[in-house]
């Protein structure tokens, strides 16, 4: 199975570097030279790292098959790939995008949601749980909410605080004293 590992953005110069989303937690172990990525489309790729360098919060990655802005402009939009057999197993303390997606959502017994999506931030990840009837909620996916992980009999287990789904469903109320006149 492939695993992205980050998505090309803006080229940036003239000699065909790219911005790219990084989606790994080591990207100082992942993005070095001489690297080679699967990319999707499969037509822009394989790609290999000639350099890495970090612009303030952003990275940018040179390839060997890329010279220039024009192919770099190609290349927006493309995912950077790994084989999972490639990564290290002895991380035991995180998930993939791919295994949490599709998993019930609970409350004690009641089922609220489903996942549907991880999005990674550099503060928290939060998972994106749409519920029965359509809405995304964003849930902090940290140990006190998320308390339980069940790949295998297929669910997570949520201990949400007073109002999170209220909150972040968009049907909050403003509280007291906001929004007025």
């Amino acid at each position: 199975m492939q695993l992205q590992v980050a998505r090309i953005g803006k080229p940036h110069g003239i000699r065909g570097e790219v911005t790219v989303q990084v989606m790994t937690d080591a990207p100082g172990d992942r993005f070095v030279r001489g690297v080679t990525f699967t990319v999707e489309p499969a037509g822009s790729g394989p790609l290999t790292v000639s350099s890495a360098r970090w612009n303030k919060d952003i990275l940018l990655l040179g390839f060997e098959e890329v010279t220039d802005r024009n192919r770099a402009e190609q290349l927006r939009g493309a995912k950077l790939l790994v084989e999972t057999a490639e990564l290290d197993d002895e991380d035991d303390e995180g998930w993939y995008e791919h295994e949490l997606v599709g998993l019930e959502a609970r409350v004690g017994d009641a089922v609220v949601g489903k996942v549907t999506a991880l999005n990674t931030a550099p503060a928290q990840d939060l998972l994106m749980v749409t519920t029965p009837d359509g809405e995304e909620i964003l849930v902090p996916f940290v140990e006190q909410i998320v308390p339980e992980v069940n790949i295998e009999a297929g669910y997570i287990l949520l201990t949400p605080p007073e109002g999170l789904f209220e909150l972040n469903s968009g049907d909050a109320a403003p509280a007291e004293g906001e929004g007025g006149e």
